[in-house]
């Protein structure tokens, strides 16, 4: 009993086991109910019960921040609720990209979420190996925050001035590279990844990837894309591994609840992408100030991040009100 204790309190990566343990056990908690209990059949997930799902995660996210925040302290909690913020904010061109990715492999909304689900294991997996490798080099070599900083302020500034861009999936590098690589049936075969069909050359029975597996590749790539903005970012808050990973993780577990609500209305949120960039050039620009004056008050940050969220959110829906997809520029 006592080595058991003494294995719970080993420090990893800067906090106890049992932390980590504690994290992972409500994370495997949520996906088991979720794909055991809540969506064991496929189903269309609507915009309510999108929204009821959405809700839960992020109460049970504010929970664990509000727990972080009496067990490890305040500049801790507060450093989780600004990460935490500023992932789901990130992650609004995220929905975009795979409302696009299931538009063009024609995915019904019957099988999204399959695709979510397995695909946010994915995430789970590469965020970890992405934090990891960015918590080794803060910590060998501390000037890499420099080029953090510097980084999102670019990141920021180009979000402000060069303005949006067609998305196509048509001429997708990484579509065109996993054709030609495998072999992949032209239709959808229901919920299935994989499926054995005869090979048109030889007539021998071999695997084949369905759409959806393409699809479910395309969104992790995604995230990949994605996570080379937000990793630099929280790291420009925090570079506690354990505060950093926990609130990426319940970001993006709230994302994929609320990604259904959220693709059927992503442009009402047409101006939030404004407050974001000027969110990216403020923590950037949070790291010089750290390294050369002193650290910045956590509140300071969390305030202002939060302000500036809000401020986008709430512009958004007021200049978009009462238009559709089709009416917005």
């Amino acid at each position: 009993m006592e080595f058991l204790a003494a294995v719970m309190l080993e420090p990893v990566l800067g906090k106890a086991l049992w932390l980590w343990l504690v994290f992972i056990s409500i994370v495997i908690a949520l996906l088991v109910f979720d794909l055991g209990v809540l969506n064991k059949n496929d189903h269309e997930i609507g915009v309510r019960e999108s929204l009821v799902l959405s809700a839960l995660y992020i109460a049970i996210a504010v929970a664990f921040g509000a727990w972080v925040w009496w067990y490890l302290g305040p500049t801790p909690g507060m450093q989780y609720f600004t990460g935490f913020a500023l992932e789901k904010a990130l992650a609004m061109d995220n929905v975009f990209v795979i409302s696009l990715i299931f538009g063009y492999f024609a995915i019904p909304r019957l099988y999204q979420h399959r695709v979510l689900f397995w695909g946010i294991l994915g995430v789970i997996v590469l965020r970890g190996i992405m934090i990891g490798l960015g918590a080794a080099l803060v910590t060998e070599f501390d000037w890499i925050l420099y080029i953090f900083g510097g980084f999102l302020i670019l990141t920021g500034v180009k979000m402000l001035f060069i303005g949006d861009k067609e998305q196509s999936m048509d001429d997708n590098a990484m579509v065109r590279f996993l054709r030609r690589r495998m072999r992949v049936t032209n239709e959808l075969h229901g919920n299935a990844f994989f499926v054995k069909q005869p090979d048109p050359k030889t007539g021998k029975v071999v695997r084949w990837a369905t759409p959806l597996f393409l699809a479910l590749l395309m969104v992790e790539f995604a995230d990949v894309v994605f996570a080379v903005d937000s990793v630099p970012a929280i790291f420009a808050i925090t570079t506690d591994p354990f505060i950093v990973y926990t609130s990426n993780i319940f970001a993006i577990l709230g994302l994929r609840a609320l990604y259904f609500a959220l693709a059927a209305m992503v442009h009402r949120f047409h101006y939030l992408k404004y407050a974001l960039a000027i969110v990216l050039v403020f923590i950037g620009g949070k790291i010089f100030w750290n390294q050369i004056y002193g650290k910045l008050d956590p509140a300071i940050s969390l305030s202002v991040t939060f302000g500036l969220l809000a401020a986008g959110v709430l512009y958004s829906l007021y200049k978009t009100r009462g238009q559709s997809p089709e009416k917005q520029a």
